[in-house]
């Protein structure tokens, strides 16, 4: 019977762990993004890249050259760029590549670099190449040369610091409202005790008269016994 169990408890761990793994390799397909993904002449080329990421955290980045012809490639420099506090233009990576043939294969580009803790908003991708491609032209060869320059928005870095103004903000406007509830609530309080110092006041006022009245009364009442004459027997 405990064997059992063990064995049963055992294959939903396994399958706890499989899904887990599965939902981890999800997320990390959605983490990446195709943000240029076109044909030049004799090259395709795919860019892909981490959607979104925060400053100080990584940005992988990975381009595909995928010949259709006979391609030389004679320069390749891929810069991506971000914008300290999203103004002025930064340099974050760049990768140079130069005298390479491309004839029905592919060339892969995988690099993962970190933002800087003051960049934010859209980063952007520029590609330069230079190459030439070679096409059959009767029993000869005729080759193009091309000097392409493409450019593309990639990686999203998130404004963590404006958002941590309005969470700030946000959080001082919503202590004002306590305060000022609770000041509503002390001068309510304040006028009721006026209220009640008032009450107290009228009772006091009326316990003096009332008292004054009974010493007065009292005071008569023996100056007019001792007033009255004597009987003699």
């Amino acid at each position: 019977m405990k064997k059992k169990k063990l064995n049963t408890l055992l294959v939903i761990f396994t399958l706890a762990f499989a899904l887990a793994c599965l939902a981890r390799a999800q997320a990390s397909a959605e983490e990446m993004k195709s943000f240029y993904d076109s044909e030049i002449p004799g090259i395709r080329v795919q860019v892909n890249a981490t959607a979104e990421t925060l400053p100080n955290q990584d940005i992988t980045i990975v381009l595909n050259l995928t010949s259709q012809s006979e391609v030389t490639v004679k320069y390749l420099n891929l810069s991506i760029v971000g914008f300290i506090n999203g103004t002025d233009r930064f340099l974050m990576k760049n990768i140079t590549d130069n005298n390479f043939s491309l004839d029905s294969t592919s060339k892969k580009y995988n690099y993962t670099f970190q933002v800087p803790e003051h960049v934010w908003d859209t980063t952007y991708g520029e590609l330069v190449l230079r190459y030439s491609v070679n096409y059959p032209v009767g029993s000869g060869t005729l080759i193009m040369p091309y000097n392409l320059t493409i450019a593309f928005p990639t990686t999203h870095v998130e404004n963590v610091y404006v958002e941590n103004l309005e969470n700030s903000f946000r959080s001082l406007n919503d202590n004002y409202s306590q305060l000022n509830q609770t000041y509503h609530e002390l001068q309510q309080n304040y006028t009721a005790l006026q209220g009640t110092m008032g009450e107290l006041d009228n009772t006091r006022r009326a316990v003096t008269v009332l008292a004054i009245t009974t010493v007065f009364f009292v005071i008569t009442t023996i100056y007019v016994v001792m007033r009255r004459p004597r009987e003699y027997w």
